[in-house]
């Protein structure tokens, strides 16, 4: 009797025991979420909390160093999914089935995550946080790879408003920013991970490492103020951008008339500044103009393009615009079908007229996926379906890197959220760009936070390129970035305005970002595999030389 009570005691001490220790690694990460979270824009803080960034992450490596291999792919689960619907909360707005699928995507990437994570730190007790940084480095490129690929919530990025921090990626891309931002929680995580107390043992041990790493971040802020330059004798660029702050999900005739009508008003103000260009957003007039120009299947929608095109006939300066651009889709049948459909294609795309015409057209590349693209109808045709059901409106993919050019001036112009992606504006530089233009619609959110996320990932692609952008938003962040990543103007987001400033156009240095692009990215990869790989093949000989 005493034995079985015993056993009892035992068994329901050992549950308490795990129930315990569950609760605390589960607090930890939900720490870290809250942590990560913070140290970008959100609601507590307009522009972030960049130093937290810093120490974020430290409760995750903590939990993968204490947490068995039985509960590290729940943990990653658990972790992704809580930290993007906390960053990205926003997302509820869009559809409330985004909050949903964006946190289980990344429930399922840190499902991989979690246990390479652990398995570094396994294979590597002394300097597993080394294995650890580049693996974190690469799952953050690899993100931003394929139908999916999402940069909001790269780590690097938080550090945008500490302008010398950040020059490096000049070099690297943001992947380096994030490198120096993420060792300091991989290398403290490891230096808690058996508890206060074995903190100075650890730190005795790598106390040379915190001073190299230190070295690292010493130098790199000299790098950055080194390279930092007054751009106020380059050539100058007059733009006028103008945010007519319109609701994204408002249609019908009624709402483009009224857009393009404070569209006019506003840009007739502009024009008295005398600008080089007038810029408006992300599809700020929807009608097709090169569609209801040639077939005018809507004799409504046809009036109000050709009053665009009258309006525009009657300005000595270029303009700049998102449009609905709409083309054949089988040339060899007519506009409207026998069944009443329409035989076109959409492409989200950028037009530039000057003298009244139609001067060249960029359609956009980099499609946003499940609601401007989904490409596995013949895969998932339910899934497909259900898109269309919930009026997603679905674009062509783009093909061409367009350069355009007036008054001297080249420039290109990645739309929505091309501008997040480096791979995009590197393109367009090479290509001859001086200048980025980002025409953009966020109003959607109607979140704060989303327009700030987006704008301190533009911040990089300036630096990355060392060449100026231009943001003209419909309802913010309305701005001009100089090369340094330094906001020239900024407008006030969520009101009708206009703003008029001058873009310096720098050419004079190149990057090696820009000629290399995400070579460091990529040689995390290659390191953080061949690493573990060494790792695995060095435990394998050890366990069979004890077997002998």
């Amino acid at each position: 009797m005493y034995s079985s009570d015993s056993e009892k005691n035992i068994k329901k001490n050992n549950i308490g025991m795990i129930l315990k220790k569950a609760t605390v690694e589960s607090l930890l990460l939900v720490l870290s979420s809250v942590l990560f979270s913070l140290a970008f824009p959100s609601v507590v803080s307009t522009w972030g909390i960049a130093p937290i960034a810093f120490i974020s992450i430290i409760p995750v490596f903590i939990v993968v160093h204490t947490s068995s291999w039985k509960v590290i792919v729940p943990y990653g689960a658990f972790y992704g999914a809580i930290t993007y619907a906390l960053f990205n909360y926003w997302l509820y707005a869009f559809h409330p089935l985004t909050i949903i699928i964006v946190p289980l995507i990344y429930a399922t990437y840190f499902i991989i995550l979690f246990p390479v994570l652990k398995l570094a730190d396994k294979l590597f007790p002394r300097y597993g946080y080394l294995v650890q940084a580049l693996c974190w480095v690469a799952y953050e490129y690899l993100r931003t790879k394929g139908f999916v690929g999402y940069s909001y919530g790269i780590i690097g990025y938080s550090m945008s408003t500490i302008k010398p921090f950040i020059q490096i990626a000049s070099v690297t891309g943001v992947w380096g920013v994030s490198f120096l931002v993420i060792l300091p929680s991989a290398y403290l995580g490891n230096a808690l991970k058996n508890g206060i107390n074995g903190f100075n043992d650890f730190f005795r041990i790598h106390r040379v490492d915190s001073y190299f790493y230190g070295g690292l971040v010493v130098l790199n802020l000299i790098f950055g103020f080194l390279v930092m330059t007054d751009y106020s004798d380059s050539p100058k660029w007059k733009v006028a951008l103008i945010q007519h702050n319109s609701d994204s999900w408002e249609g019908g005739q009624t709402t483009y008339e009224r857009n393009f009508h404070i569209l006019k008003d506003l840009s007739l103000k502009a024009v008295e500044e005398n600008p080089d260009i007038v810029i408006w957003s992300e599809t700020a007039f929807v009608p097709g103009v090169d569609w209801h120009s040639r077939y005018r299947t809507d004799k409504q929608r046809y009036a109000l393009v050709n009053d665009l095109k009258t309006f525009l006939a009657t300005q000595d300066v270029p303009y700049l615009f998102g449009n609905d651009d709409v083309q054949l889709k089988n040339p060899n049948l007519p506009p409207v079908l026998s069944d009443g459909s329409y035989n076109k294609k959409d492409y989200n795309a950028v037009l530039l007229y000057e003298d009244g015409k139609l001067k060249n057209t960029y359609r956009k590349i980099h499609l946003v996926p499940f609601t401007e693209n989904f490409p596995y109808e013949s895969i998932l045709p339910g899934v497909y379906q259900f898109l269309i059901n919930h009026d997603l409106h679905f674009w062509e993919k783009g093909t061409e890197y367009t350069v355009f050019e007036t008054g001297g001036v080249k420039f290109s112009t990645p739309i929505c959220f091309e501008d997040v992606f480096g791979y995009l504006s590197r393109n367009f530089v090479r290509n001859g760009a001086d200048v980025i233009v980002n025409l953009t619609n966020d109003s959607w959110s109607g979140a704060l936070s989303s327009q700030m996320q987006h704008l301190e990932m533009a911040v990089f692609r300036a630096i990355e390129n060392r060449r100026s952008l231009v943001r003209s938003a419909n309802s913010g962040m309305t701005g001009i970035i100089d090369p340094d990543g330094r906001i020239i103007s900024l407008l006030e987001p969520f009101t009708e305005d206009y703003l008029v400033g001058d873009v310096p156009v720098y050419t004079e240095r190149s990057t090696i970002y820009t000629a290399l692009g995400d070579w460091f990215a990529y040689t995390s990869i290659i390191l953080a595999f061949v690493l573990i790989l060494i790792g695995i093949i060095k435990s394998i000989y050890l366990r069979l030389q004890l077997n002998k």
